[in-house]
């Protein structure tokens, strides 16, 4: 008879990193954290506004994603999956390009957001490679994009839908949708793995999942945007806002990657309904 297969509850180590895990992932959002640092909510000071504005912030945002998805990867050291992460280096790093953007409006806004969100993608990157991912597979470098679609809803979101996999279900619908346009391509299970694309059409799927990241990533800048105008952060809006915009981001991609590690081990499914439990808001 063969051996059974390994069960989470069976693993006292594993089910602690679930726990861990589910602890970061449903934390206060970003937007929360922001206002309670500013101590006001945002919401009022983003509807204020003006449409051009708006728009202008949502395509920095996308275009510092597109730049941040090319320069963190070519820059990592790729071969040492397991590697421990540095996060205090890219906190210090985040923190000296926001001081140097300052509150300096949309000019500045355009100089030091592809900066800062190279630092946090690099961040990300780090934690995926200290989880034993490898950064030169291609899934691995979708799941560091995910990690940026967490920090916010978009405008059409159903306030009710909030929570990790709900979440992650965005990313997994966009797969599917972009499956049928790409040639040569095969969708791995709910896990959104892709098999078989050649460097022509990963990059074609990465701008792709870039445009549809860089809308939920808007929200968060817009709102970032806003918090630094507030006077009772000063001089050091940019530094404090940019250490609490990594931190979130860094604390994002380790619960996401923890789970993506033990989705490995276990299978989907199981890690799913194990979150949901220990999370308490999701059911079987």
């Amino acid at each position: 008879m063969g051996e059974l297969a390994p069960t989470l509850a069976d693993s006292p180590q594993d089910m602690a990193d679930l726990r861990r895990a589910v602890a970061l992932l449903e934390a206060p959002t970003l937007s929360a954290r922001m206002a309670n640092l500013v101590g006001s909510p945002l919401e009022f000071a983003v509807r204020r506004l003006p449409a051009g504005v708006s728009r202008r912030i949502q395509g920095v945002a996308e275009a510092a994603l597109h730049k941040a998805a090319q320069a963190a990867f070519w820059s990592m050291d790729h071969t040492r999956p397991g590697k421990p992460a540095s996060p205090r280096l890219h906190k210090l790093a985040a923190a000296a390009s926001g001081a140097l953007g300052g509150a300096g409006g949309l000019l500045a806004l355009a100089i030091e957001l592809p900066l800062s969100t190279t630092i946090i993608m690099r961040a990300v990157a780090d934690i995926a490679r200290s989880e034993g991912f490898d950064l030169d597979d291609f899934a691995t470098r979708q799941a560091c994009l995910e990690v940026f679609a967490l920090g916010g809803n978009s405008g059409g979101d159903d306030a009710s839908e909030t929570g990790y996999y709900l979440a992650r279900g965005f990313t997994t619908e966009l797969m599917r949708h972009l499956s049928a346009e790409l040639a040569g391509t095969t969708l791995g299970g709910s896990h959104g793995l892709l098999l078989g694309l050649g460097p022509k059409e990963a990059g074609k799927w990465l701008a792709r999942i870039v445009e549809k990241v860089a809308a939920r990533f808007g929200v968060v800048v817009s709102e970032k945007f806003a918090a630094q105008a507030v006077p009772v952060l000063g001089a050091v809006a940019g530094a404090t806002l940019n250490t609490l915009f990594t931190g979130y981001y860094q604390d994002m991609a380790r619960g996401h990657f923890i789970v993506r590690r033990l989705e490995r081990r276990y299978g989907f499914e199981t890690v799913r309904l194990a979150y949901g439990a220990v999370s308490g808001r999701m059911s079987a």
